[in-house]
């Protein structure tokens, strides 16, 4: 019998799992993917917001201004990737201009203390490659960019570390509630759980569905990217907004926690939760967008696209709640600015068991820490293709990962066995050449080191390549003809 059983290994759910570590109590995660951050976490804007876009009044507002205060801390202790850079919201009319101060008033309604309205010098001085156009801009200094998927792997990892249960490739396909406590059915086993969490993210409304609660619908949103290198990364020291639509917060110009150049994304509903691919006419527009924020960039760079899924609510707002089924908890319609409140869900989560009844009692042994897996090379740093030392041996030229980091990975405490897991954890294969030199080294070491054939390590897993995924990068490289 579990005390808590979370469905979910997204970043909200690994954020609650390792919330609830610290307490003595017996915690299970059900994901059905091959790995955490498979859906949303895994492929959005990166963007730790800075609180001032949400309504006031909203979940998103609160829980936005107090997830983006913990991040500094919470790198410090589980060394994901995070990077404070500011942000700017730009405008080029009048309209713009009231638009900004709407943004500007709201921000300092629900409690961002770090917003200015500036114009001329000193928007050169932020951002020295702006579009001339731009006339005046909302400044948050608080704003910063984060490795989405590191964090959530880095959550997992020490809930994993604190005791907490992580079962990869478990779908739950059914629920029951029997005389006081929650039946889980899985496509691999029945669990037993007093309380659940419902943080399954696009699914979630399936998820509350199978205990009669309809109170809401999931309505997927997607969103598509370009990714461009590293070499255009000076291009941009923000992150840079156009003013917000009815559409959500537009197209942003920005570069990865890693430095490479990012633009995107669009905000389009689709019938599909698992239509994770990218189209022309969209990237298109994303291209032209863009331009108008930063217009000296490259498209011929570029090095993929790719979507994310938001799993947006119809209520408008953020679902965390104890549902009219007892000790059945809602964290649903978490999209942006999801990945920012997470820590704060967490801890409004941990409020709502308390309230519900769960005896939570600290552990006096909670670790926080967690090491990275990544490590970064400076320039006196001689590692080598086919270099006999594992630590100095190069499997990945262009991101210069090394044998030891990939090992490494693989001997954690969350069970991975796919190329991109591996890609997830030490960016082998992210670089310019996509995975092209180091794909077949990636799998022949997974294969060395986890004792199974090379035929068994698949690219994303097996549940994974049921769902269309299609880059257009060749046909985006002919925008800027």
């Amino acid at each position: 019998m579990y005390d808590v059983i979370i469905i979910g290994a997204g970043v909200v759910g690994t954020a609650i799992a390792r919330e609830l570590s610290r307490y003595t109590l017996k915690i299970g995660v059900l994901e059905k993917e091959e790995d955490v951050s498979m859906g949303a976490s895994k492929a959005n804007s990166g963007i730790v917001h800075g609180g001032y876009a949400a309504k006031y009044g909203t979940l998103k507002g609160q829980l936005c201004v107090k997830g983006n205060k913990k991040y500094r801390k919470l790198e410090e202790e589980l060394n994901f990737g995070y990077r404070q850079t500011g942000a700017l919201v730009i405008g080029f009319n009048q309209g713009d201009e009231e638009k900004i101060t709407e943004l500007y008033e709201n921000g300092l309604k629900i409690g961002c203390q770090d917003l200015e309205v500036i114009r001329g010098e000193k928007l050169k001085e932020i951002e020295p490659n702006l579009n001339s156009e731009v006339k005046v801009a909302l400044y948050a200094k608080s704003v910063g960019v984060v490795s989405p998927y590191e964090f959530t792997i880095a959550l997992a990892e020490n809930a994993v570390a604190n005791g907490v249960e992580l079962k990869l490739d478990n779908e739950v396909v059914a629920i029951e509630k029997i005389e006081g406590k929650f039946i889980i059915h899985t496509n691999k086993e029945k669990l037993e759980a007093k309380y659940i969490i419902n943080a399954a993210g696009l699914y979630s409304d399936k998820i509350a569905n199978m205990l009669g609660i309809e109170d809401f619908k999931i309505v997927p949103k997607k969103g598509q990217y370009i990714l461009m290198g590293k070499d255009q990364g000076h291009l941009v020291n923000t992150v840079i907004f156009q003013v917000p639509t009815n559409k959500g917060k537009g197209i942003l110009v920005t570069t990865t926690y890693h430095g490479n150049f990012m633009i995107g994304p669009n905000a389009e509903e689709v019938s599909g939760k698992d239509d994770v691919a990218t189209c022309t006419e969209t990237l298109n527009y994303v291209y032209n967008t863009a331009k108008k924020s930063i217009p000296d960039f490259n498209i011929k760079k570029a090095l993929t696209t790719f979507s994310g899924i938001r799993a947006t609510s119809d209520t408008g707002d953020f679902i965390i709640e104890e549902s009219r089924v007892k000790r059945f908890i809602n964290v649903a319609g978490i999209d942006s600015p999801g990945l920012t409140s997470s820590p704060a869900i967490a801890e409004m989560v941990v409020d709502i068991l308390k309230n519900s009844g769960l005896r939570l009692e600290e552990k006096n042994n909670f670790n926080p820490y967690r090491k990275g897996i990544i490590v970064r090379k400076d320039n006196n740093f001689h590692g080598k293709v086919d270099d006999k030392d594992q630590a100095k041996n190069i499997v990945c030229r262009c991101e210069q990962v090394t044998e030891a980091e990939i090992m490494d990975a693989l001997h954690r405490n969350i069970g991975i066995k796919s190329i991109d897991a591996i890609k997830r954890r030490t960016r082998a294969g992210m670089g310019t050449c996509q995975g092209n030199f180091c794909r077949t080294r990636v799998k022949a070491i997974i294969s060395r080191e986890l004792n199974i054939p090379e035929d068994q390590v698949t690219l994303r897993g097996e549940n994974f390549l049921k769902s269309p995924v299609r880059s257009e990068i060749r046909l985006v490289r002919e925008l800027g003809d």
